[in-house]
């Protein structure tokens, strides 16, 4: 199914990356699409940053320096309202 495109500033851009790798302006186009995919697909996604979080919270827990949630620490959290 072809492209068109209907817009002169991207048609001047790809012209212009066409002229400077001597490439036509459709394998411009397809290597500028194929970056912008590979770009996103090598960057991590929502859960692997929130798997890195948390393993880096866990890195500086100090294990047994938790407290318990107790009543008087809930009431704690609700003095200052």
């Amino acid at each position: 199914m072809p492209l068109y495109v209907k817009d002169d500033d991207v048609d001047r851009m790809a012209e212009r990356v066409a002229t400077l790798y001597r490439i036509t302006k459709t394998e411009a186009v397809r290597r500028a699409l194929r970056h912008e995919l590979e770009k996103v697909q090598a960057s991590p996604t929502l859960v692997d940053r929130g798997v890195a979080f948390m393993r880096a919270l866990q890195a500086r827990a100090v294990p047994g320096a938790a407290r318990p949630a107790d009543k008087a620490f809930i009431d704690n959290l609700y003095e200052g309202s």
